[in-house]
């Protein structure tokens, strides 16, 4: 079968390098090229214990809160509040109670089956080295915080997250030594798997599928067109007739699916970071602090401090003051940082209210499968989302039930 996939992020790569490897004739569209966003420059974690959506019962009474912080975990531009009213009253549904704990109980079955395909993904193409198994800690100041993150963990352990709470100083330091004191609790996850740079990661992916016969163009998808023989792409540049496509272009898949009839809440999550060079800080584990919003990771040989959620879209500039108000508390929890030559960033990550991607075949167009909105976890789930999307080119029943995940949830 001859099949398009738009987009080459992690998402779209490790698609298409899935449907090489069951016999199909692919062709990857991309406007910018391979890991050119947000795949290129994450923090590189294989994060399978966050099965807890950002949309957490009773998020709406803190959300104020925050943004008046405009360098705090959630942010909002003032230009875009008006335009993400109606994400934001789809954001406050999933919050409530039951669609929480139906968003945590699909996200830990994703997460189980992505964990277990990346698996099959690493022996297959021999991409071990291209990992770090070094387990993550998610740091707490002070027992009271720790204590109100217990039932967290608790869902965690209901799906199956393999964890370690710790509440002396002396257990952290033996995993991570050099934090700031004020961090007296933890939790550790030794299964957390980061890769050593995301860029590199979903190249490698991309060279595997090339080696088996994709195509990687560098073009931009204006149309699809539905014609008795497939599907048509228009923009490609070259012959661009269709047995399916998947539309996996992350933030910008919503012009393509609006032409489908297809009207969903994709929001843009703009995340920032900064990278900073070899040398910068003796890091032996993935650092989390969730009541900031961000994350400390190794990248080749450096540090890459990054994070917060920003909802802006696609349009507004970049506000790089919030990649070094990143630095700057960063520097405070960890005194021996040296936050010099940095190099800083901005990415666009594609986000549903409810924290679920959408992976379907498209309502009334069977040849069309839509595959993002995975926020902040397409690395995590880009495996497991593969298989999946595979499974629906063949005509195959997924390993998981994806009716969470369906186009027509909302």
């Amino acid at each position: 079968m001859r099949v398009a996939v738009i987009g080459a992020g992690v998402i779209g790569v490790s698609a298409a390098l899935a449907l090489t490897g069951r016999g199909h004739t692919v062709t990857v569209f991309d406007r910018e090229g391979v890991a050119a966003g947000a795949s290129g420059g994450n923090a590189g974690a294989f994060a399978f214990s966050d099965v807890i959506p950002l949309a957490t019962p009773g998020i709406m009474k803190k959300a104020p809160a925050w943004l008046l912080d405009p360098d705090g975990p959630l942010s909002i531009p003032p230009a875009y509040a008006l335009k993400i009213t109606p994400w934001l009253l789809a954001f406050f549904k999933a919050s409530l109670p039951a669609r929480y704990r139906a968003a945590v109980e699909a996200q830990g079955a994703l997460m189980g089956h992505s964990a277990a395909a990346l698996e099959r993904l690493v022996a297959t193409y021999d991409l071990e080295r291209l990992l770090r198994r070094e387990g993550q800690l998610q740091l707490y100041e002070g027992e009271r915080k720790f204590k109100a993150s217990l039932p967290g963990w608790e869902e965690r352990r209901a799906v199956g997250v393999k964890f370690d709470l710790l509440t002396r100083t002396e257990e952290i330091a033996e995993i991570q030594p050099g934090l700031a004191s004020r961090f007296t609790h933890a939790g550790f996850t030794p299964d957390w798997t980061n890769v050593t740079d995301p860029a590199v990661w979903t190249r490698e992916l991309a060279e595997r599928a090339q080696d088996r016969g994709a195509k990687i163009v560098r073009s931009e998808i204006g149309e699809i067109r539905s014609t008795q023989a497939g599907v048509e792409l228009v923009g490609s540049g070259q012959d661009s007739s269709f047995d399916r496509i998947i539309i996996a272009a992350g933030a910008h898949s919503k012009t393509l699916t609006r032409q489908l009839g297809l009207s969903l809440p994709l929001e843009t999550e703009r995340g920032y970071n900064v990278t900073l060079p070899e040398g910068a800080l003796d890091l032996r584990t993935h650092l989390t602090f969730p009541g900031h919003g961000f994350v400390v990771s190794r990248i080749g040989d450096g540090v890459r401090v990054g994070g917060g959620v920003e909802l802006g879209g696609l349009d507004l500039a970049p506000r790089m003051g919030r990649a070094d108000a990143l630095l700057a508390k960063a520097a405070r929890f960890l005194p021996d940082l040296n936050t010099t030559g940095g190099r800083r960033w901005m990415g666009f990550r594609p986000s549903m209210p409810d924290s679920l991607p959408v992976i379907d075949v498209a309502p009334g167009n069977s040849r069309v499968i839509v595959a993002f909105g995975h926020g902040h976890l397409g690395l995590t789930q880009s495996a497991g989302t593969a298989e999946i999307i595979a499974d629906l080119v063949d005509g195959v029943a997924p390993a998981i039930d994806i009716a969470p995940f369906r186009a027509t949830r909302f």
